[in-house]
């Protein structure tokens, strides 16, 4: 079988040995990363954002995510810690005035620099290319390279001038040790806003609501009482007043009303603070009350009538 045609088969042909074990192209794994969105393995294009852990995503790959968690993706286990848009920053980086990008076509007739990046240090220069640690601050989203961090040594932003502090600084793409630490830092953060959200329900909860609060201030309620009288609390004004049972006749109730509204009346004439003025406003003044023949006819006429 074979050999056909005087062909002499070599040992390596006949005999299968073990699979050598692929490695990954170093400068290819980091353009991947620092060129490329984490979770939907786009071209990262602006607005960039970064997470707690230093990765970097397109801004709009997130907010799908955010919208439709259930919707298949194939490295959703990147992103499984970002519940929210607080829990992204939305990075300020600095062009790189080198970097062509599409502007030219690729036809492969001349060399093309994979390490070239997108961005570079604003305050060194540096090429964000992934042979160099970048990081960011999380109160304005900057981005500096750590050359340029420990060189300068300074509380306030190199480009906005906002003040930080050193827990502020998120390591771009870190190395697993890296990560393994900001994501211990992650997970106290968490804990504390959830601690700061518990006291606030906790306060909430002790101060009364409104009705209650009224409930428990309020000195001019009426308490009725046993007998069917209702007082005030103050005990400035009191009043009686019948309570009629389910075979209380309607009477009852029409006389209280009328004796009522009758000693309003007559309380609002002969009270002395008032002034007549005041008082020939009501139809109990004896303005109000004048015969027929003191009274005038009177007789309205249209415009049409002459």
């Amino acid at each position: 079988m074979g050999c056909d045609g005087g062909t002499i088969p070599k040992r390596h042909e006949l005999v299968k040995g073990p699979k050598k074990v692929e490695k990954v192209d170093k400068s290819a794994e980091l353009a991947a990363k620092w060129k490329h969105c984490a979770l939907s393995q786009e071209k990262l294009r602006r607005p960039i954002v970064s997470c707690d852990l230093g990765r970097l995503y397109n801004k709009g790959a997130i907010i799908e995510y955010l919208l439709d968690k259930a919707a298949e993706r194939p490295n959703v286990e990147a992103v499984t810690h970002i519940r929210g848009i607080k829990d992204i920053k939305e990075l300020n980086l600095t062009d790189n005035p080198e970097w062509e990008g599409e502007r030219r076509n690729t036809k492969g007739d001349r060399y093309e620099d994979i390490n070239c990046g997108m961005f570079i240090c604003p305050v060194v220069g540096l090429e964000m290319n992934g042979k160099h640690r970048f990081c960011y601050l999380q109160t304005c989203g900057c981005v500096f390279s750590d050359r340029a961090m420990k060189e300068v040594k300074t509380e306030i932003c190199h480009k906005c001038g906002d003040p930080f502090h050193d827990e502020d600084i998120v390591v771009l793409n870190g190395t697993k040790e890296e990560v393994g630490k900001l994501r211990e830092r992650m997970k106290e953060k968490q804990a504390k806003a959830k601690s700061k959200k518990s006291k606030k329900s906790k306060v909430a909860e002790t101060v009364p609501a409104p009705s209650e609060s009224k409930g428990l201030y309020d000195t001019q309620s009426p308490q009725v009482d046993v007998a069917g009288s209702s007082t005030l609390q103050n005990g400035d004004e009191s009043s009686q007043s019948a309570v009629a049972g389910p075979s209380g006749s309607s009477s009852s109730s029409k006389g209280s009303k009328s004796s009522s509204s009758s000693a309003t009346k007559r309380s609002i004439q002969e009270n002395t603070d008032n002034s007549e003025v005041f008082k020939s406003l009501f139809t109990t003044h004896s303005s109000a009350k004048r015969t027929k023949d003191q009274t005038s006819n009177w007789v309205t006429h249209t415009p049409y009538h002459f």
